[in-house]
């Protein structure tokens, strides 16, 4: 690649601060508020124009259940349980009982404004519409972040600091070692559509099945949730961009562009083919829905097994019941792997396949776990993870990665940078019993 020399100038401080996140999803901005709450001083940074991550930017308006999968425990609470009550009052948001596929279903516009309240209730210092450049270092540790926005270049200034860019886009600079999946989850965009009732009944999935090829459109998956508080207003999710590597910039442009034309082109297939539908697209994500880009290497890497056996640990931060759920990018469909033992694998217009990747056990296990090491990096003592970017191998991913797990490890980190900071300790140090005793006093379900 051809390159340039930049001139050398100054840089201002924009902020210091105790702890900076990077990364505005609810991940990140989970982390902010307990920290803050403990009393730390706490920026966070978000390059789009409000918080929330896929929830609000991509559209992706399912939490998950907070339930063990025979919903007779719960297993999940914190700011993820607040949040969903703060939504209640303004009739923006669903609760789904007993369904693997949804706990809630949320107004994700909403979710914009209860995310900006919560962040100033808490003093958090937040940074919209900036961008993370690079890290700031001295005598090789990390001091600050170098961040853009319309003020111009900057730095912000902290003690501690947590990668929730769902990229890992700070720990790649760093250095620290990170891995890629060889088949990676594809993404996809989402898109809110009025008039959907107008084609309640019909066949969507062998519709695409006979007439995708017309349009252009490959053979995914279709699932979609009438808004809470709107007239007859849909979320849909139905499009998928093979192919895609969303840590580079001309394929994560690419993907944007072919996302929006799918979606198009889904519309175009049910205007020509349903007959009196009333369909029109009301509006469209600022950001394609990225499901898997890079891992972080970390203290310990969560498997498979862990996952579908239910395996229990001692630095446990998280727990999670959603079922694995592999988004193929090799084959059309879904397969869906359960700790019962079950396995289903869908293809919209086919027939469901039903089959076990393991006979009964004597007892099932009935919700997972996710360890504070696989957000622990081993080189830098002021550094975590939390979100997608956590260290987890192919398949455990394809489970953990939902929101209402990610959620947890937002919490947990913000917790964990705190206790670090003022026990002055390193992340890689950090006393297990205070870190859990601290999570359940405010409010998460520590098992």
């Amino acid at each position: 690649m051809k390159e340039i020399t930049e001139p050398a100038k100054q840089t201002p401080v924009f902020a210091e601060a105790d702890i900076c996140i990077l990364g505005g999803g609810c991940t990140g901005v989970f982390a902010a508020i307990r920290a803050a709450r403990l009393g730390a001083k706490v920026i966070i940074v978000e390059k789009q124009n409000s918080f929330g991550g896929v929830a609000t930017s991509a559209l992706v308006n399912i939490w998950h259940s907070v339930y063990n999968t025979t919903f007779d425990k719960q297993i999940i609470a914190g700011l993820t349980q607040e949040t969903v009550e703060r939504l209640k009052r303004r009739n923006a948001v669903r609760t789904v009982k007993k369904n693997y596929n949804s706990g809630f279903v949320l107004n994700t516009e909403e979710l914009k404004i209860e995310l900006d309240e919560m962040v100033k209730e808490e003093n958090v210092g937040p940074f919209l519409h900036t961008f993370y450049v690079g890290p700031y270092m001295e005598q090789d540790m990390l001091k600050g972040v170098i961040v853009e926005n319309k003020s111009g270049r900057g730095v912000i200034l902290a003690s501690m600091f947590i990668d929730a860019t769902g990229d890992g886009d700070l720990c790649h600079d760093l250095e620290i070692p990170y891995k890629e999946s060889e088949h990676k989850q594809p993404p996809t965009t989402n898109a809110k559509i009025n008039g959907w009732s107008s084609i309640d009944g019909v066949d969507i999935n062998e519709l695409f099945l006979k007439h995708g090829k017309e349009f252009g459109f490959p053979e995914g998956s279709n699932w979609g949730e009438y808004i809470p508080g709107a007239k007859d207003l849909y979320m849909l999710s139905g499009t998928r961009v093979y192919n895609a590597n969303c840590v580079d910039g001309r394929s994560l442009t690419n993907s944007e562009i072919e996302g929006r034309r799918q979606v198009r082109a889904y519309m175009d297939l049910i205007r020509k083919y349903c007959s009196n539908q009333s369909i029109s697209l009301a509006s469209l994500p600022s950001n394609i829905g990225i499901r898997e880009t890079r891992h972080v290497q970390c203290k310990y890497q969560l498997n498979e097994n862990d996952v579908l056996y239910g395996k229990q640990f001692d630095d446990a931060i998280a727990n999670g019941s959603y079922r694995i759920d592999i988004h193929h990018d090799n084959k059309p469909g879904i397969t869906y792997r359960y700790l019962n033992g079950e396995e289903v694998y869908t293809r919209p217009g086919y027939p469901v396949e039903v089959s076990h990747w393991r006979g009964p056990l004597e007892k099932e296990p009935t919700y997972y776990q996710i360890p504070y090491r696989s957000l622990v990096p081993e080189k830098y003592p002021n550094v975590l993870v939390a979100g997608r970017i956590l260290d987890v191998d192919y398949n455990a991913y394809a489970g953990v990665r939902v929101m209402v797990n990610m959620n947890q490890t937002g919490e947990a980190a913000g917790v964990a940078a705190y206790l670090a900071l003022h026990s002055n300790r390193s992340v890689q140090n950090m006393e297990i019993s205070k870190l859990r005793k601290v999570l359940a006093q405010g409010g998460s379900i520590i098992i």
